[in-house]
């Protein structure tokens, strides 16, 4: 996840793209298995809303294979120098996750669903069940619903939108906007701040954090393509905002809500 209070918890690509809504993960469509295999390099990782490093550069691995609408894929996080409050020496390996999907086709409309599995080094381990729909018109609006189930049980649903604009031929600029909304189910998940902390009685509801997003891949060849990508944050809401300062104070020593980040990512797939 990315972690701290734990990604949880993104990736991010993650960052997001993060791109989130997962980063990394494809599904299968065709007859035959694929598979694709992405390194992304970013100056910072960020979680719906909570940051997970602090000044240093975090490398991405993510590997997927898929057939016939079936998904695996296994994430993890690599921080090149982490910063922990509690630990005089933190692992570099901060997390590994694991996602498990379906995806599948009618009409216009893309359904898909999955569970993912968050190993966490500094926190306690979670996982979550998603459902997805997005559906082909302009924008591309999807709308995803995810259900903690352990560590940090709760909802969590995500509305987003999408645009290419094309830049030559072969290339053309993504364009990425979400909104969120979280709404924990006990305040040991997420605790409503009052008075500068998180209670410890009243959970957390409300509209979260929000994204706006730009990439550009770059195809180097038939199977390699290289990805520069950019993210920048936000709360939706003061609630949010006094979530995400405690949190990410606790974290990494900053009482700040929103950030700019990005990096570039490389993909072979087949």
């Amino acid at each position: 996840m990315k972690k701290g209070m734990k990604k949880i918890i993104s990736g991010t690509v993650a960052a997001g793209a993060c791109l989130s809504l997962f980063t990394g993960i494809g599904f299968a469509e065709d007859e035959k298995p694929t598979a694709d295999i992405t390194v992304a390099a970013l100056n910072q990782y960020v979680w719906r809303g909570f940051a997970f490093s602090k000044d240093s550069i975090v490398v991405q691995p993510s590997m997927t294979v898929g057939y016939k609408g079936f998904s695996a894929n296994i994430w993890g996080n690599l921080d090149t120098d982490p910063y922990s409050a509690t630990a005089d020496q933190p692992n570099n390996w901060t997390e590994t996750d694991l996602t498990m999907a379906y995806e599948t086709t009618i009409g216009k409309a893309t359904l898909s669903g999955g569970w993912i599995y968050y190993g966490l080094d500094a926190a306690e381990d979670t996982q979550e069940f998603f459902v997805s729909a997005s559906y082909d018109t302009i924008l591309s609006p999807t709308l995803t619903v995810y259900r903690d189930t352990d560590n940090l049980a709760g909802w969590y649903a995500v509305v987003a939108v999408s645009h290419s604009v094309p830049l030559t031929d072969k290339l053309a600029l993504d364009l990425g906007a979400q909104i969120s909304y979280l709404d924990a189910d006990e305040a040991s998940s997420y605790g409503e701040v009052v008075g500068g902390a998180e209670s410890s009685t009243e959970s957390y509801s409300n509209f979260h954090d929000g994204v706006l997003s730009a990439s550009i891949t770059i195809p180097v060849n038939e199977y390699v393509s290289v990805t520069p990508l950019i993210s920048y944050s936000f709360p939706l809401s003061s609630d949010a905002s006094d979530l995400l300062k405690v949190r990410n104070e606790s974290v990494i020593d900053k009482y700040e809500d929103n950030f700019v980040y990005g990096g570039i990512s490389a993909s072979l797939s087949f």
